[in-house]
């Protein structure tokens, strides 16, 4: 596989392009988060004469899916997300735990809610694309204090669980891997650190 990044100034968020290896047939790509559609995702696709099997959304927030109408009239591809409409564009719906074989591609469905209610995390092969759920030393901004409890419950209990190191994606800020988050990430440290610490004083009654 060959893994293309593109950085999308208008919401400061990544876009990937995931294009198959050799072999026969056509060369095949998938997009994930297209907050912006440019001259040069183009060219990627067509140097490389890749036929574009599907775009993957890992949550409706405007700056990841600015582009994702101009590349559906680009390209007659499907969309997968965890709503059924994306903007204006109709969505394939997936759910946790769901395997997909798009194309030349396995992808697994991991739903990280918390950050937005459909919040999803894409694993290909030893790779995560992450969204907003995780990022390089932080964690996805909730709107509650439930929101927050329930974001981290499944970092730890569907991703920072897996065997093995990954590489993490996010959609803003720089790669990174999953066994430096385990160990250094701050928003799941501070977590940590608030719900291990015992009362400073208690009263006898």
């Amino acid at each position: 596989m060959k893994l293309f990044f593109f950085y999308c100034f208008p919401g400061f968020s990544n876009c990937y392009v995931l294009g198959s290896g050799g072999g026969g047939g056509s060369p095949e790509a998938i997009f994930v988060d297209p907050g912006n559609m440019e001259d040069k995702m183009l060219e990627c696709i067509e140097n490389n004469s890749y036929n574009v099997r599907a775009v993957l959304v890992t949550h409706e927030h405007k700056r990841h899916i600015h582009g994702l109408r101009t590349l559906s009239r680009i390209y007659d591809t499907e969309v997968f997300a965890i709503n059924g409409t994306i903007g204006d564009c109709r969505a394939t719906q997936v759910k946790d735990g769901e395997r997909l074989a798009v194309g030349a591609f396995n992808v697994e469905v991991i739903a990280i809610p918390g950050h937005s209610p459909d919040s999803v995390v894409y694993r290909i092969d030893n790779l995560l694309f992450t969204g907003d759920a995780l990022t390089a030393g932080l964690v996805g901004s909730t709107a509650s204090a439930y929101g927050a409890a329930t974001q981290m419950s499944m970092l730890r209990n569907r991703l920072l669980s897996l065997p093995g190191d990954y590489t993490v994606l996010p959609g803003h800020g720089p790669p990174s891997s999953l066994e430096a988050e385990r160990n250094f990430n701050v928003g799941i440290l501070m977590h940590k650190d608030i719900h291990s610490r015992r009362p400073a004083f208690s009263v006898g009654i």
